[in-house]
């Protein structure tokens, strides 16, 4: 699921790279702060200070998975709301179909939490 994801991201990257060039603007790379903060708790609830292995290490995996995901739908959706805005109809089309895939995804991560992860853990 965490592979799928990371495929995702960069198929989603691309798509965004293509619009952006397609509106001639040139890409430029930036640091997001927010991200980075993202991945910092991410690195410290599933490596740093994570239990090695089980149900519990599971469960931090997913929520911060989920964390990251809901900021990739956000920025996306954003981005998706302004192309409508300016009757840019395919890459409307084109970032509302990235923000399905990511709903899906953390769709799919809440069932496995929410039937199994979650419960073990709790046992744990």
């Amino acid at each position: 699921m965490l592979q799928s994801s990371q495929d995702g991201i960069a198929k989603h990257t691309d798509v965004l790279k293509a619009l952006i060039e397609g509106q001639d603007e040139k890409l430029k790379k930036e640091h997001c702060k927010g991200m980075e903060g993202l991945v910092t708790e991410a690195l410290k609830h599933t490596v740093e200070e994570a239990p090695k292995s089980g149900p519990v290490l599971d469960a931090a995996i997913i929520a911060q998975y989920q964390r990251m995901t809901h900021y990739g739908i956000t920025g996306f959706g954003t981005v998706a709301a302004f192309a409508k805005a300016l009757k840019l109809d395919d890459d409307a089309t084109k970032l509302e179909a990235a923000v399905k895939d990511m709903h899906q995804g953390d769709d799919l991560m809440s069932e496995l939490a929410e039937s199994a992860v979650n419960v073990e853990a709790v046992g744990d």
